[in-house]
């Protein structure tokens, strides 16, 4: 099985403390940013960065759903480690200062893809999609924060 990533960045005109508040807040502002990709969308434990126990589902594709239940982690400043339960998958976010009164947000993905021809169109589409619905979850994102 080939690790599958996909990696999406964007420089958002608000400092990192506010994207990054805005991205743990996820009792508020986190569920506002998700685009109709996501459903199911429940905090079951914290609500707030570290220790936060998430659950959604995904739908990449009209015939791929994931059930995500995801924990939540803080390994150092600016990052967010969302694991999931369910799946070798990981999204670790990435908010980085970049320069006055701007930040570069980074989300990406990996998880262990499928083996076979499966697997080949897995590794070949599958980063492009995720990469656009994080796009789009970046670009509310901005929608959000910047004044």
């Amino acid at each position: 099985m080939a690790q599958v990533e996909a990696t999406t960045e964007r420089i958002i005109a608000a400092d990192a403390e506010t994207v990054f508040d805005a991205l743990a807040d996820y009792t508020g502002t986190r569920g506002k940013l998700l685009p109709e990709h996501f459903s199911e969308y429940e905090v079951r434990e914290g609500g707030d960065g570290e220790g936060t126990l998430v659950h959604w589902k995904l739908q990449a594709t009209s015939k791929r759903v994931r059930d995500c239940l995801l924990e939540v982690s803080e390994p150092t400043d600016g990052q967010l480690v969302e694991k999931d339960r369910n799946s070798s998958m990981v999204t670790t976010w990435t908010v980085t200062p970049a320069g006055e009164g701007k930040s570069r947000v980074v989300v990406s993905t990996v998880w262990n893809g499928a083996g076979g021809i499966g697997g080949f169109f897995e590794r070949t589409f599958a980063p492009k999609g995720l990469g656009r619905i994080y796009d789009t979850v970046l670009s509310n994102l901005a929608s959000e924060v910047e004044g």
